[in-house]
């Protein structure tokens, strides 16, 4: 798996502003991209076809209000914030070998995640990177002809107190049944010191 990515390593960038990003290095170049971006002001991130209303506890919203953006890439709902760690790869189908299917794109990001986190209990279970059965990796992908992008969000830590922005979605992962977020998710922190 060697190509020629260039790096772009963030810090702090708000989320929408890298979004923003992403969609201009996927639709008008033609190199290959990996971005690292740490951190962000708090928001919801929502996938192009998620239904606002059965995602988000919007009483939660009104209450304490924090920006709903929505991507333009598939995935599913999330809350992001100052510890979430964003890694998002852009690349060709022709130059990575990689054709431009779902199914192929995580094959070849579980390869290198696999090297990442060797020696770990990680898996890509449905579309969720996992340590054991506990997700800490939610991932969204947006295919354009012979060009696609994978993003990730990792938590590398996350506030409870966030995720009751988040209803319990109606179509989820099977693995996770119907646990909390507290019982289905884990993060990066316990695994590794910053």
């Amino acid at each position: 798996m060697s190509c020629d990515i260039n790096f772009l390593n963030l810090q702090n960038v708000p989320i929408w502003e890298q979004l923003k990003l992403e969609e201009a290095l996927l639709r008008v170049g033609d190199s290959n991209w990996c971005i690292v971006n740490k951190g962000t002001p708090p928001a919801i991130v929502m996938g192009i076809s998620g239904k606002l209303e059965e995602l988000v506890n919007l009483e939660k919203v009104q209450e304490n209000p924090i920006p709903i953006w929505r991507r333009f890439s598939g995935g599913g709902t999330v809350v992001v914030d100052n510890d979430t760690v964003f890694v998002t790869f852009i690349c060709n189908s022709d130059y990575t070998k990689v054709p431009g299917y779902p199914h192929a794109i995580h094959s070849w990001i579980e390869e290198f995640y696999l090297q990442v986190f060797s020696g770990m209990q990680f898996e890509l279970k449905e579309s969720d990177y996992v340590f054991g059965n506990r997700k800490f990796g939610g991932n969204a992908q947006y295919i354009c002809k012979e060009r696609w992008l994978h993003h990730t969000s990792f938590l590398w830590d996350y506030n409870p107190k966030l995720m009751e922005y988040l209803h319990l979605p109606s179509k989820r992962p099977k693995y996770r049944e119907t646990r909390s977020h507290y019982d289905f998710l884990c993060t990066l922190k316990e695994h590794f010191s910053e």
